[in-house]
């Protein structure tokens, strides 16, 4: 597994085929009676929106880790919990998890906006569709939902985790040695 995230951290246009394949799949699994080419053809396009956001925010994690390689080292890092030993490193991470926990500071709201606009989209599949399509779609509502929950908690964790772990060792290498200043 940790071969396809480093994969995947490294070559977002992977990331960003996989999500456009899956979700032409589910959609394709939801309304069979359309051509899969047409449905491919809507997602990729749809799909546009969120690929130039994510381009952005990694445009700017990157600056924060020092480049490609830089991001996928901190975050195999911040993953498995080790704290960079480096001083560049540990800088780079520092500015790396306060991006990303500044980014999330309104993480319940989006998830309650989240999880209101795929139970509206439930609801109203149930109004104007068959059984076969509200059922997809109140299973896929409770699982996106409670995956996304899930993975939010966990990422929070582990970013509050490692800030706590960078602060601790800096407050304690300022105790004994001096601490290099930033760059």
């Amino acid at each position: 597994m940790e071969r396809v995230n480093t994969f995947l951290t490294k070559h977002l246009w992977a990331t960003y085929a996989l999500s456009v394949l899956l979700g032409a799949g589910l959609i394709q699994l939801l309304y069979p009676g359309r051509s899969f080419i047409a449905v491919l053809g809507r997602v990729l396009v749809l799909s546009l929106g969120g690929l130039s956001v994510t381009l952005a925010m990694r445009r700017k994690e990157k600056r924060a880790a020092g480049g490609a390689d830089g991001l996928v080292s901190l975050d195999q890092r911040l993953r498995r919990g080790e704290p960079p030993t480096d001083p560049r490193e540990r800088q780079a991470m520092h500015d790396l998890v306060e991006q990303r926990l500044h980014r999330a500071r309104h993480r319940k709201t989006m998830l309650a906006l989240l999880a209101f606009m795929f139970v509206a989209v439930t609801v109203g599949t149930a109004f104007t569709a068959g059984t076969r399509q509200t059922i997809g779609f109140s299973v896929l509502t409770v699982v996106f939902i409670g995956w996304m929950i899930y993975m939010s908690n966990l990422q929070t964790h582990r970013l509050r985790t490692m800030r706590e772990a960078l602060r601790t060792e800096r407050d304690t290498a300022a105790a004994g040695t001096p601490v290099p200043p930033r760059p």
